[in-house]
């Protein structure tokens, strides 16, 4: 998996591609917890990840939870499938997809 970030002021956008599961989900946590000081809005852009597991899931959360906190999460561009793990597990219902 790839992350890209860029960060304007006080928003920042991550854009992931590839696979976000249990060997990549640790890698984009730890940047979460690097980067998010100071955010108030972040935005996931999800226009290139092909899968999401159960452990990118619990990243999301987690990114959910500090911008309950601090400002505001978007998800972007998710694709059929991705959207599809988001409604069957519930996720549709806390993240605010776009």
């Amino acid at each position: 998996m790839t992350i890209n970030k860029n960060k304007v002021g006080t928003e920042m956008t991550i854009a992931l591609t590839g696979r976000l599961d249990t060997t990549t989900a640790p890698l984009l946590e730890q940047e979460l917890q690097n980067n998010l000081a100071g955010v108030e809005s972040l935005i996931f852009d999800l226009q290139a990840l092909e899968y999401i597991s159960s452990a990118g899931l619990r990243v999301l959360l987690y990114a959910q939870k500090v911008m309950n906190r601090q400002g505001s999460m978007v998800v972007r561009n998710a694709n059929d499938m991705i959207q599809e793990v988001f409604d069957i597990t519930g996720f549709a219902d806390i993240l605010t997809i776009e």
